[in-house]
């Protein structure tokens, strides 16, 4: 008796986890790293990449199919609607690679979220793909590349994605910290980062792009050849992974020297060429004496 208490349970464990995407359990678990301490910010990115992906990858596929005016106006208030819904979350591994490079987070604290992204990458498109099945829409589809038998086409990709992270990063710089547009700041930033990245996105279609590497690596898991395979060709981490981490730490070397600031705690010999507040000014005497 209890012999078939366990086979049953077995075969339903074996049902179980075939549904669950690999490698999102390890994910989750990191949510309670330290004793939970980045247990808010995990939540953050983990359900801000939910919505995210919900909300703009929906343009153009189950909103505003005929019409690119619509597919624009729907991913810019995706884009809206997910960043202050989720709390503010990056959602993208290169852009918290920055916040990291920048001093803005902790490692454990960016990695806790890089594996919160991912997890809600991974449960993201077979969510919305069942859905689409049962709604009988247009399912989601996501960045990718044909790699062929010589490096060129996979080359062209990296510099395409190198070239739309780092343009992604200065968007992100200016809109958040060298501009201020009063009363509706938050609804104007947030309107030109949407216009940016779908610019960005039509402007560069080597890759996708992705611009962000759980984009690409989580629909690939669930989109590309077999379903819930990470990978395995390096190209792929080459483009999507090395590429945009390498464009926000550049990115973030130039704002510094910009700004001023520090780059993984270390203070550049250059820079910074903005105009310091008077405040700064005097902090920054009475550091060196």
């Amino acid at each position: 008796m209890v012999k078939d208490y366990v086979e049953a349970f077995s075969a339903f464990m074996m049902d179980f986890i075939s549904f669950i995407p690999p490698g999102l359990s390890i994910c989750i678990a990191l949510s309670f790293i330290e004793g939970g301490k980045y247990f808010k910010p995990f939540r953050h990115e983990f359900f801000g990449t939910m919505l995210m992906i919900g909300a703009t990858f929906s343009a153009g596929k189950w909103i505003g199919k005929e019409s690119l005016r619509m597919a624009w106006t729907s991913h810019g208030l995706g884009v809206i609607a997910a960043d202050y819904l989720g709390g503010g979350p990056h959602v993208n591994p290169a852009v918290t690679m920055s916040m990291w490079c920048l001093g803005k987070v902790s490692y454990t604290e960016a990695f806790v979220r890089v594996a919160a992204q991912l997890g809600g990458g991974l449960i993201s498109f077979p969510l919305y793909h069942a859905i689409s099945n049962a709604m009988d829409l247009e399912p989601f589809g996501g960045p990718e590349f044909n790699i062929p038998d010589d490096t060129k086409h996979a080359t062209e990709a990296f510099l395409s994605e190198y070239v739309a992270t780092m343009l992604l990063m200065f968007t992100i710089y200016i809109l958040n910290w060298e501009m201020n547009f009063g009363t509706y700041h938050y609804l104007i930033k947030q309107s030109l980062t949407a216009i940016a990245i779908r610019s960005l996105i039509e402007g560069f279609p080597t890759a996708g792009p992705a611009m962000n590497p759980m984009l690409a690596t989580a629909w690939d898991v669930f989109g590309v050849g077999s379903t819930f395979e990470y990978p395995s060709d390096f190209q792929h981490y080459f483009v999507y992974w090395i590429a945009p981490w390498m464009a926000a730490i550049t990115a973030s070397m130039l704002y510094v020297i910009y700004a001023g600031g520090t780059v993984f705690g270390v203070k550049l010999p250059i820079g910074p060429f903005k105009k310091q507040s008077p405040s700064a000014q005097t902090t920054k005497t009475c550091q060196e004496d």
